[in-house]
């Protein structure tokens, strides 16, 4: 077995792994670049049978449904199989009908917990974890005799928290190298900790407490995790917690129904401009039926701000100052803090300040700290342990045995 990371050795996002065993390949993850620009081809690394025929490159393997792990796919030739989750691959599906840059996989072979996929030399098998993606997995491959480990992103921190606990109690053995993330590294320190969950849920009841008027939440819409503790501190505070129509497919996509779900009381849905246009425009006219009953219109948001929570992006702000119901309210800001340094984040703290919106930060990672990185390796003990998807792989042997630090486009044999 030989190994190539393309991209992510010493970098977070994009991470682009090929494994090739007796002349046959596959690829772990597809991924854009944090700092990219655009998500064009050119990105793409140069891996023979991403774009033109090769019967050599079996499958793309996609370890969960974040732009840096699959936002470079949509560039794949369309008959390449792809192996994904199950629900990460609807969500992708339900994404691209409002995404220019969506992707919509053809030949899919789908992903399930535990579950051995076998394809030519190569036996994959998906292990659930904690992560803020939905339906994320970590990747244990075998050939040739070898096998090895790659933790793809998690966490042990969110409400999926005993996935990563079982993996821990349960490790795989034999692993001969553990591909393993540290976004944390350089970033946190050793025996720092991130905020669970609930930890956020008691933060968003004291905020939706404390403020007379709506509550305006900056968050992704495919951050399941988050949505459901919003939904949580809404219950707690007699809040409803109104989603776009975007963010209830979303929801509906996963197939959860332990999740919270446009049709539930307590939730409402609001389609605005930007959604009514883009409805009209691509005809998704039977996507709406499904939450008339629970859907609420602009009219009704002033009147009933002070009961009210809604998952806010910046594309939303002339809908809601037409609606008027600003008065009193008061912004969460539950994303990575790295994108309000982004100038293309200017405009959106010039309208809090015009409106007089206080923000205040409620997040929490979405990866695992240093010390549930350390208790993960220890419990698989492999013979090698390849920093990837870090921008510090150069500190690794200072929390880690047997670290071998490898580079971009360098091929390897396990």
């Amino acid at each position: 077995m030989r190994v190539c990371i393309h991209r992510g050795a010493k970098q977070i996002g994009g991470t682009c792994i090929e494994i090739e065993a007796g002349g046959q390949r596959i690829a772990l993850d597809v991924g854009l670049p944090l700092d990219a620009a655009d998500d064009t081809v050119s990105l793409l690394p140069a891996v023979p049978g991403f774009r033109d025929p090769d019967d050599s490159l079996l499958a793309a393997v996609i370890s969960h449904p974040h732009q840096d792990h699959y936002g470079l796919a949509r560039h794949l030739r369309p008959d390449l199989p792809i192996m994904i989750g199950e629900a990460a691959d609807r969500i992708l599906k339900a994404a691209a009908c409002f995404i220019r840059s969506g992707v919509s996989f053809q030949n899919v072979i789908p992903l399930r917990d535990r579950q051995v996929v076998e394809i030519g030399p190569f036996r994959v098998q998906p292990l659930l974890v904690d992560h803020s993606a939905y339906d994320a997995y970590s990747l244990l491959v075998e050939a040739d005799g070898k096998r090895l480990f790659y933790t793809g992103d998690f966490r042990v921190h969110g409400r999926k928290a005993a996935l990563v606990e079982r993996i821990i109690e349960q490790p795989p053995v034999g692993v001969d190298v553990l591909l393993m993330e540290g976004s944390s590294i350089g970033r946190l320190g050793e025996d720092g900790s991130f905020p669970s969950e609930d930890d956020l849920e008691h933060e968003f009841v004291d905020v939706m407490q404390a403020t007379r008027g709506t509550v305006l939440v900056y968050a992704s819409g495919q951050n399941i995790d988050r949505l459901v503790t919003m939904f949580r501190a809404c219950r707690k505070t007699g809040r409803q917690l109104v989603i776009d129509l975007y963010t209830a497919e979303v929801l509906r996509a996963t197939g959860n129904d332990r999740i919270p779900q446009g049709w539930w009381n307590g939730v409402r849905v609001f389609l605005p401009h930007r959604q009514r246009v883009w409805v009209k425009r691509h005809e998704l006219y039977d996507l709406i039926p499904r939450y008339r009953t629970n859907r609420i219109y602009p009219e009704e948001l002033a009147s009933a701000a002070s009961m009210t929570t809604v998952l806010f992006r910046p594309s939303m702000c002339e809908d809601l100052e037409r609606a008027g119901c600003l008065a009193g309210g008061s912004v969460v800001y539950s994303m990575w803090e790295g994108y309000l340094q982004d100038e293309r984040s200017e405009p959106f703290l010039d309208w809090l300040n015009r409106h007089s919106l206080p923000m205040v930060k409620v997040h929490t990672s979405g990866h695992a700290s240093i010390r549930d990185l350390k208790r993960l390796a220890d419990a698989v003990r492999p013979r090698h342990l390849v920093p990837v998807h870090s921008f510090g792989p150069d500190r690794y042997s200072d929390f880690f045995d047997n670290v071998d630090v490898r580079g971009d486009g360098e091929w390897w044999e396990v």
